[in-house]
């Protein structure tokens, strides 16, 4: 456990999904993909107080649409069941119908209501879901091989390198309440939201409105602000149940605790988020791009998104060439009031820009800082008290090589 300052929160990265109180989670084989785990389940001992954001891709694919039904009945859910492999999208009334059907049949394998399942598909676009093979894949359900966490993980991944969960515990009420995820993305990562999923899970008892702000205020300061490729998909949700097993007193935003909930749901949400930014399809490093002193914090998310999805700055990363002008240029277009005469840029602990001039620094510091597999890049703005983070990784030969074939 790691304890982070501020709010108490400790952050678990050997933690998940399961690691709240009456949850637990599960992944097979069902043939979707030629040998991978293809299908993942999560389910609450309960029905769960449930909030979810999507991406905006206009393109929403039929997974999103009849989440977004389920929850809208009682703002419940108790089961989560996703595939990896084909992303029924694009496939008109037929998808629709598989959809649905997805649902019906996880809701009688867990022996609840239609309505109190989510369902999630990743994977190609265009490509009819084979909902027979889930059907026969779920007879299997039961078998305890299937039972493990790590084979939910797995499940829902693609061309993702690793699997990403961890969990963080805070005090509310006197009571410790967890709150645990699990994500996948690689490629097409750029919100508002891009190729990911995220499920979230905590045992805190918490009012279905809050619930809904806490998340969105946690996925605009953190999913929202990464970035692999600059493309967005269509299938991508971040979902959160919380089924109150902690037994604490109801959050609000008018509970005394409710800051530190929000810490502790934004420490995890960040947590996620760099994991998936730091495994972009063919990545070798993460990049964090640090905007302070700007005329609004919104204007500093734009700033840091802009120069964190720069080819050019991403490019110079990977090839641990200290180019600032890529950074500054990347400043002059993002489109916000900048004043070039007071920007300051470092790497690292380099400083590389001061008051929009270049200044003197070695040259082999600035290769081998860029050497290492994080790198910060700090933007001081001068211009007010905005600030803002985003994250992205290095842009390589190997991203270019699995998109050519990601197909095939």
């Amino acid at each position: 456990m790691e304890m982070m300052a501020g709010e108490k929160v400790q952050m678990d990265l050997d933690g998940n999904v399961t690691s709240p109180q009456g949850f637990s989670a599960g992944g097979m084989h069902c043939g979707i993909r030629k040998r991978k785990l293809d299908l993942g389940w999560l389910i609450s001992d309960v029905p769960a107080t449930a909030a979810g954001v999507y991406t905006t891709n206009q393109f929403q694919a039929p997974p999103i649409q009849v989440t977004k039904e389920s929850i809208l009945v009682d703002n419940k859910i108790q089961g989560v069941l996703v595939n990896s492999g084909v992303a029924n999208a694009c496939t008109g009334e037929q998808g629709m119908h598989d959809a649905i059907e997805m649902r019906r049949i996880f809701a009688e394998q867990i022996n609840v209501s239609d309505d109190h399942i989510a369902i999630a598909s990743t994977g190609l676009i265009g490509v009819p879901l084979p909902v027979d093979r889930i059907k026969n894949g779920l007879t299997r359900f039961a078998e305890p091989e299937h039972q493990q966490t790590d084979r939910f993980e797995k499940a829902i991944l693609t061309t993702d390198t690793c699997e990403k969960s961890a969990a963080v515990q805070i005090e509310i009420d006197g009571k410790t309440v967890t709150i645990g995820g699990a994500a996948k993305g690689s490629g097409m990562i750029e919100p508002n939201m891009a190729t990911m999923l995220a499920f979230i899970t905590t045992d805190a008892e918490i009012a279905p409105a809050s619930l809904s702000v806490a998340l969105k205020q946690a996925v605009n300061k953190t999913f929202n602000m990464i970035t692999v490729d600059g493309d967005s998909s269509t299938n991508d949700m971040v979902l959160v149940m919380a089924n109150g097993k902690a037994e604490n007193d109801m959050l609000t935003e008018n509970h005394p605790d409710w800051g530190r909930f929000l810490h502790g749901l934004g420490a995890l949400c960040e947590q996620l988020a760099k994991m998936i930014a730091r495994d972009g399809e063919g990545a070798t490093k993460l990049i964090e791009v640090i905007v302070s002193g700007a005329e609004s914090d919104e204007a500093a998310k734009k700033v840091s998104k802009t120069v964190i999805s720069s080819n050019l700055v991403k490019t110079a990363v990977y090839g641990s060439d200290p180019n600032w002008g890529r950074i500054v240029c990347a400043i002059g277009y993002s489109g916000q009031p900048v004043n070039p005469e007071r920007v300051s840029v470092t790497l690292g602990e380099i400083n590389v820009v001061e008051n929009g001039l270049p200044l003197p620094f070695s040259e082999q510091d600035g290769i081998d800082y860029l050497n290492q597999d994080t790198i910060s890049i700090k933007i001081d703005l001068r211009q007010g008290d905005g600030s803002a983070t985003a994250w992205g990784c290095d842009l390589t030969y190997d991203y270019v090589k699995i998109n050519a074939s990601y197909r095939t």
